[in-house]
C-alpha cells in the first residue's frame, strides 16, 4: 500500500507564467496528490495556475499559497525574502523547493546574443535559482529537517541533448546540472538531497517551433523512440513528486532523464529536421 503521507510534502515551487504547460502540469499534480504549495514567480502571471491548482488540491484553496518574485530583477535579499514569505504561508515550515522557473530566450545564431539577452537568460536561469536554493537550505539546516530540492532542465543542457540557436540557454543549464551535482556533495550533511529532472521537449518549445510544427510533427515517427512530442502537462509531474517524496531518499546529485530518449537520438532528430 502506498503511504500516502509520503508525497504529501509542503513545497516552494517556482514557476513561469500561466502560458507555460510544464509549470502548470506540475502544480496541478502535486496539488493533486495531496501536497500543499506556495507558487513563487510573477503573481499575476501566475493567477490561472494557481486557480487550477486549488481546484485540484486536497486541501482546498488554503493548500495553495502564491508569493511574487521577479527573478530577473531580484537580488539575493529579494530571493530570502520570498523563501521566508514561502516559509511562513503554510504556517509550518517546507519540505522541498521545486525549480521550474527559466527563461529560454529566442531561437537564433550564438553570435547575435546580445549581452542583455545573455545576462538575463544566466540571472533567471542560474543566479537565482541559487539565491533560492542558498536561502531555503539555511531554512533546512537550520530547522535540522531536511529537505529536498528539485531542479528541472532541459536536454540543451546536457551533453547529449544539443540543438542549434540556444547557445546562451543551453550555457544556462548546463550551468544547472553541475550546480545539482556540487550542491548535492556539500549539502548532504544537512540530510538536503539536490536532484535534477533533465525534460524532452515538446512541440511548442521555440525549438520544434522555429523549424516548423507540421514538419516537427510529420518526422515524429520516424525519429522519436516513443513517437510523440513530451506531454508537458502529464510526463513530469511523476518524476518530481518521486524526487520529493520519501522514496527517493537516498538519492542526490542525480539528474533524471524524462525524454523519451529524444536526446540519444539528436543527431538522427537533427537531421531530419
Amino acid at each position: 500500500m502506498v503511504d500516502a503521507a509520503a508525497y504529501a510534502k509542503r513545497v516552494l515551487l517556482t514557476c513561469n507564467g500561466d502560458g507555460d504547460a510544464v509549470s502548470r502540469g506540475i502544480a496541478t499534480s502535486l496539488a493533486r496528490h495531496g501536497c500543499r504549495l506556495v507558487l513563487v514567480g510573477d503573481e499575476g502571471a501566475l493567477a490561472a495556475t494557481a486557480e487550477e491548482a486549488r481546484r485540484c488540491a486536497r486541501g482546498g484553496a488554503a493548500a495553495v499559497a502564491v508569493v511574487g518574485l521577479d527573478f530577473e530583477a531580484c537580488d539575493e535579499t529579494a530571493a530570502g525574502a520570498a523563501v521566508e514569505a514561502a516559509w511562513r504561508c503554510l504556517g509550518d515550515g517546507l519540505d522541498a523547493l521545486v525549480n521550474c522557473c527559466s527563461y529560454e530566450g529566442k531561437v537564433q545564431d550564438c553570435l547575435s546574443i546580445t549581452e542583455d539577452d545573455y545576462n538575463k537568460t544566466m540571472k533567471v536561469n542560474v543566479t537565482t535559482p541559487w539565491f533560492l536554493i542558498k536561502a531555503i537550505a539555511k531554512r533546512f539546516r537550520d530547522a535540522q529537517s531536511g529537505g529536498s530540492i528539485v531542479c528541472l532542465t532541459q536536454i540543451i543542457g546536457a551533453e547529449r541533448g544539443l540543438y542549434p540557436g540556444a547557445a546562451a540557454y543551453g550555457t544556462s543549464l548546463g550551468a544547472v546540472h553541475q550546480m545539482v551535482r556540487l550542491s548535492a556533495m556539500e549539502l548532504g550533511k544537512h540530510k538536503i538531497r539536490v536532484n535534477a529532472v533533465c525534460r524532452g521537449l515538446h512541440l511548442h518549445d521555440k525549438f520544434p517551433v522555429s523549424v516548423g510544427e507540421g514538419k516537427a510533427e510529420r518526422s515524429t515517427g520516424e525519429v522519436m523512440p516513443l513517437q510523440r512530442w513530451l506531454d508537458p502537462e502529464k510526463d513530469l509531474a511523476s518524476t518530481v513528486l518521486y524526487l520529493i517524496s520519501d522514496d527517493s531518499r537516498f538519492m542526490t546529485g542525480t539528474t533524471i532523464y524524462v525524454d523519451g530518449a529524444q536526446s540519444i537520438v539528436r543527431p538522427r532528430m537533427r537531421s531530419f529536421m
